[in-house]
């Protein structure tokens, strides 16, 4: 459909400034290849355009290595124009459309035309089209794998994350991943949880202090662990992990603001609400699954921290269907 909010694009063509390399120039570099509307689009959602153009094209050199995709190029003429529909293969949440478009951009020749039926986040349907895209057909072949990998993965990882926020409505707790990411993908991987419903931990190391066991054991206690990161880095949230209310009480009495709740029984977890009182944000960890999510939120505590968002959910089935141009 073509809607204002989802309009018929005409897209594509890797630009002179494409971060594949071929302008070195800063400015060039950072306003390269994509079309500049699907750009806005993705900062909009909070992803970094120039990093999705390289990992597209990282994907799409891994792909060919150097060569052609030898099975398109004998099969089809170089002429063919197709419409290709990116369509759901089962019920969940979708997330890297754009994503997606990038990858197409990244290999089409010629401008092509994007036709936007849902957005990222939507939940969508068995047999519902997601995107349509018409180009050349060996650009649309070629381009083909490298785009599913990612929309799939990425809206694996939403429809996971919507299933546990799901379960949490009604309360005050929250879904949070952790960086337990693909290694190259965690900015698209915590975008997918955003757009299942789920809020971000820590980007980077750089960015909060986690204090976990090993810098406890290090540091010799774990106020003394937290009082090293607040006066070296005083101005960088910390989170402190602990795994007995003794340790809960020195990190709260040190004046933490986040406290991971590792391994907590609810009844532990309840009992933390209440020794903290309001004077820090309580996370729930480890122990934690869709049956007893909602056992865990009602203990009063923030945030439900689940690895396995990104690290172990199963990909969202989309295949890519062909049909001929109108």
């Amino acid at each position: 459909m073509n809607t204002p909010d989802l309009p018929l694009a005409s897209t594509g063509g890797c630009g002179d400034g494409c971060a594949c390399g071929a302008d070195t120039d800063e400015d060039a570099f950072m306003e390269c290849g994509l079309d500049p509307a699907l750009a806005a689009l993705m900062l909009d959602s909070g992803l970094d355009p120039v990093e999705v153009e390289d990992l597209a094209n990282l994907a799409i050199q891994e792909d060919l290595a150097g060569g052609v995709d030898v099975t398109t190029v004998a099969t089809i003429p170089e002429e063919a124009v197709a419409t290709a529909d990116f369509t759901a293969r089962e019920a969940g949440v979708v997330a890297g459309l754009r994503v997606a478009e990038a990858v197409m951009s990244v290999v089409c020749t010629d401008e092509f035309e994007v036709e936007r039926h849902v957005e990222d986040g939507d939940r969508v349907e068995a047999g519902q089209k997601l995107l349509s895209v018409t180009t050349r057909t060996r650009d649309i072949l070629t381009a083909e794998r490298s785009a599913l990998n990612l929309l799939c993965r990425l809206s694996g990882i939403a429809t996971a994350t919507r299933a546990w926020a799901d379960v949490l409505d009604g309360t005050k707790a929250k879904v949070r991943d952790t960086r337990k990411t693909t290694p190259g993908l965690r900015s698209l991987e915590k975008f997918a949880v955003r757009c299942g419903g789920g809020v971000n931990h820590r980007m980077s190391l750089s960015d909060a202090a986690l204090v976990k066991d090993n810098h406890v054991v290090a540091a010799g206690g774990v106020a003394a662990a937290f009082q090293a990161v607040r006066e070296r880095f005083p101005d960088v949230p910390i989170e402190v992990e602990v795994d007995t209310l003794h340790q809960l009480r020195e990190v709260v009495d040190a004046g933490a603001d986040l406290i991971l709740l590792d391994n907590f029984t609810p009844d532990e977890c309840e009992e933390a609400v209440a020794l903290v009182a309001g004077r820090a944000a309580l996370e729930a960890s480890g122990r934690l699954a869709l049956t007893n999510a909602k056992a865990y939120a009602a203990t009063g505590v923030d945030y439900l921290a689940v690895g396995a968002l990104t690290h172990s959910s199963p990909i969202l089935d989309i295949g890519l269907d062909l049909r001929a141009a109108e």
